[in-house]
């Protein structure tokens, strides 16, 4: 009986110390959301924002997609820096035109749009999310 004992402690340790060593070996949360995808998803909002003209309605499903992808705060943080990397080449004009795209489309984009934006701040999404 102490043997079987023995070695029941000594399985169950050992499941203890593999457990152990997933936890610790867990990889950090990264982004699946790349600027690539962002710029793709965003191809319609973007050429109005940099080229003017009459505005997208697709602008709006794409929004939309993007926010919803976007689950992990890895990922929003991914798309704001990828939106933030985008309007650093922006005129005047063109960030006030992706600054009402969000109005356009009824939606509430949880960060600023803007070059300035501190994306290290942005946590919540789902929750800022209303597109109407």
């Amino acid at each position: 009986m102490a043997i079987i004992s023995a070695r029941m402690l000594s399985k169950n340790l050992l499941l203890v110390t593999l457990i152990i060593c997933m936890v610790v070996a867990l990889p950090v949360s990264k982004a699946r959301i790349t600027c690539d995808t962002v710029y793709d998803d965003l191809r319609p909002c973007i050429k109005y924002v940099f080229s003017g003209g009459s505005f997208p309605t697709d602008c709006c499903n794409r929004i939309e997609f993007l926010l919803v992808s976007a689950i992990t705060t890895a990922d929003r943080q991914s798309v704001c820096l990828c939106v933030k990397d985008l309007l650093s080449y922006a005129s005047d004009e063109q960030l006030s035109r992706a600054a009402s795209i969000a109005g356009q489309c009824g939606a509430s984009v949880p960060f600023e749009i803007s070059p300035n934006v501190d994306c290290s701040k942005v946590q919540q999404w789902k929750e800022a999310l209303v597109i109407t």
